[in-house]
């Protein structure tokens, strides 16, 4: 398995590279079968080659890996099927991945939109660090972007949106005792994204930007003493284990786009793609309740409640988002988070924001703290 650093200089990514291509040029073989003329109707076609989300998460265990690997031959008649990749272990470098979507290297994957955000900001402006405070917010937030977003990837990238997944709510947890996000000041807290360090930076934390894969490692060797992550993502790694408290304000959300090269998108028959057409919103669906169930389940597990029912019992302590909370966090996002990600982006977000979130947002933006 190949666990690239975010870290580490870009040219370290080279055998990460050749694993990916190994992968992904596999996927290719399923264009030219499908599409051949020559290929009898009662042989058995090659297989459909995906690269997923994070591996052992249930989004890919409950999701993904059962839809591609048994649910489309079973939708198909037997006349397709799929493998599946998680594209932390399959060589694919996360931030890479929309960049090789792009090229057409990985046909069909999945790329967490908080990492293409770091060379496309344009698509970091979804789920800056505090602006939905609640899945309910988030899906209005999507539905308003995904027109955008869709036709910015078709024409820029040429990539083929067919689904956009999310995480259960990403939250702080720490190591010692803390009573609100105002006593962070001088810790080190794993981030994942651009928007989350400004966040933390701005509440006098350290941000230390670190893959989801070396969370843990990080966590264990005292490199950080807090980490951002899934309520339930950080239970089924064991992080309730090696923390004490953890906040209930979701700070992001942790989104994941699926999509198609275009070329390999039309080169499908035509049937296989009016069955992912009509399946994989679907999929999408079925993600986003399971993301929300799993957000106040992940919190149950960490404090070691009755309901916990599929993931680990701990011991922690929970921290309640008080409204001091919850106003700082407005504050820092209109004051810092959302003016530096439109600083990364130029003026070209300035207008997408106005013309797709921003007017939401805003109309239920709570005044400014006087």
């Amino acid at each position: 398995m190949c666990y690239p650093n975010t870290l580490e200089h870009p040219l370290n990514l080279r055998p990460c590279f050749r694993r990916a291509l190994a992968f992904a040029f596999a996927g290719l073989a399923f264009l030219a079968c499908a599409t051949a003329q020559t290929v009898p109707a009662a042989a058995p076609m090659a297989k459909l080659r995906v690269v997923g989300g994070l591996a052992a998460l249930n989004q890919y265990v409950r999701h993904e890996e059962p839809f591609w690997t048994r649910e489309l031959t079973r939708l198909t008649g037997g006349k397709y099927s799929a493998e599946i990749a998680p594209f932390d272990q399959s060589g694919v470098p996360g931030e890479e991945m929309l960049r090789l979507m792009s090229l057409g290297v990985t046909p069909l994957g999945t790329a967490l939109m908080s990492q293409s955000a770091a060379q496309y900001p344009g698509l970091g402006a979804l789920d800056l660090a505090g602006l939905n405070p609640n899945i309910s917010t988030l899906k209005k937030h999507l539905d308003a972007f995904r027109p955008y977003m869709q036709k910015m990837l078709r024409a820029q990238h040429g990539v083929e949106l067919l689904a956009v997944y999310t995480y259960p709510a990403q939250v702080l947890y720490c190591k010692r005792p803390f009573r609100g996000l105002q006593e962070l000041k001088g810790r080190r807290v794993r981030v994942s994204s651009t928007s989350q360090a400004d966040l933390m930076g701005a509440l006098g934390a350290v941000p230390v930007l670190v893959g989801f894969s070396q969370l843990m490692l990080n966590m264990q060797s005292g490199n950080t003493e807090c980490a951002i992550t899934g309520t339930m993502s950080g239970n089924t790694i064991g992080l309730h284990e090696v923390t004490s408290h953890i906040h209930t304000l979701p700070i992001t959300w942790g989104l994941a786009l699926f999509g198609a090269n275009v070329g390999a998108w039309n080169a499908l028959p035509g049937d296989l793609r009016a069955v992912l057409s009509r399946e994989l919103p679907k999929l999408e669906a079925a993600i986003w309740a399971e993301s929300e169930r799993e957000t106040a389940e992940g919190l149950a597990c960490n404090r070691g409640d009755a309901s916990c029912k599929t993931g680990r019992p701990g011991q922690m302590k929970e921290v309640t988002a008080s409204a001091a909370d919850t106003q700082l966090v407005n504050d820092i996002l209109r004051n810092t988070v959302l003016p530096r990600w439109k600083q990364r982006c130029h003026q070209q977000c300035q207008s997408v924001w106005d013309h797709t979130i921003g007017p939401l947002h805003e109309a239920s933006a709570p005044p400014p703290a006087r």
